[in-house]
């Protein structure tokens, strides 16, 4: 009974620390754009950057290194992705984009190279920009068929955007929220608070009653799409925290060898981490043993991918696509945590 009680403890205490740590600074911010986009982003602009039908080294390069200008996790970035995906975006830039997102955002990047070594802090910075092509390419290619159906509304309304405003105010707007998000994970309160002046004076001046009420009403859809979901996963990412020691994870990932790289990176495909928290817990891995191989494999798919969002996932585009998107991350991390884990040493 006492076992009982300390998991449901353990799943209770890092359900605590995501509200209290995570949700008012990163994920709140980020369904307000999830919202917004859906609400106000023109389909033309997202199908022209990131349609199935837009040009392949634009939409993917942009993606690829958008997390550049986003602190977020595995979680806070469900939101974006959800609202770019609804809009009508490809599958392979959105799935681009969201691997991207928390893989390689700038300060994950910078803190990688100061505590872990400035060879696995460029290496995480290549690695994640390949992923994040290679992944939404296979991811395109093998749901061809079920994207092109699924558009097929989208391009037919493309002409009929009510809603949309114009791009300058589209950036304005959405670059205003995204700074909120930037500079609130940061926590950076007087900036922070110099963003919300500006979105108070945005949305006096150019909107009007009923349109903050439909992006308030999407807000709160994308809410319960993913709230629920993402909070249980957080539960039971608690609870594996308490059942598996660091100690033994890093025992068995000491060395170069593909269990060991597999094995991080089944580790960190499953476990939550928020944003940068990653990086001190490999520090200490590393510190107890751990290859350099294996820290990578680890930094490549932990950051991407967590139990939650996986939950959240398969809510937004279906099991078998996340089941997928979750098997290539954990194939490429492998063999890739195995190459510079080789070179590296």
């Amino acid at each position: 009974m006492s076992i009982v009680i300390d998991l449901i403890q353990a799943g209770w205490n890092g359900l605590l620390e995501y509200l209290s740590a995570h949700v008012i600074t990163c994920l709140v911010p980020a369904l307000f754009i999830a919202g917004a986009i859906a609400a106000f982003v023109s389909q033309a602009a997202i199908l022209k950057y990131f349609g199935p039908k837009a040009d392949k080294l634009l939409s993917y390069s942009v993606a690829s290194v958008s997390g550049t200008v986003l602190a977020v996790c595995s979680c806070t970035v469900l939101p974006l992705f959800a609202g770019i995906f609804k809009r009508g975006a490809g599958l392979g830039p959105a799935i681009a984009f969201l691997f991207s997102g928390p893989a390689i955002n700038t300060l994950a990047i910078v803190y990688s190279a100061k505590l872990l070594g400035y060879d696995i802090g460029i290496a995480r910075i290549i690695g994640a920009i390949i992923f994040s092509v290679v992944i939404g390419l296979i991811m395109a290619f093998i749901y061809r068929k079920d994207k092109s159906e699924s558009n097929t509304d989208v391009f037919a309304n493309l002409e009929t955007d009510p809603n949309s405003k114009s791009i300058w105010q589209q950036v304005a707007f959405i670059g205003t929220l995204i700074g909120i998000l930037v500079f609130a994970a940061s926590k950076n309160w007087i900036v922070m608070a110099l963003f919300f002046v500006v979105l108070a004076i945005i949305l006096w001046r150019w909107f009007k009653k009923d349109e903050i009420v439909q992006w308030l009403k999407e807000t709160l859809h994308f809410t319960r799409l993913i709230i629920p979901w993402l909070l249980l996963g957080v539960f039971i990412a608690g609870i594996l925290t308490y059942l598996i020691p660091q100690s033994i994870v890093a025992d068995y990932v000491g060395g170069n060898t593909i269990t060991g790289n597999f094995i991080a990176s089944i580790f960190g495909a499953f476990m939550y981490f928020a944003t940068l928290t990653e990086v001190p817990i490999i520090k200490a891995f590393l510190d107890l043993g751990m290859g350099k191989g294996p820290a990578l494999a680890l930094l490549l798919a932990g950051p991407a991918l967590s139990l939650p969002a996986m939950f959240t996932l398969s809510r937004i585009m279906g099991i078998k696509k996340t089941l997928t998107y979750v098997g290539l991350i954990v194939i490429m991390a492998t063999i890739t945590g195995y190459i510079f884990g080789f070179i590296a040493d």
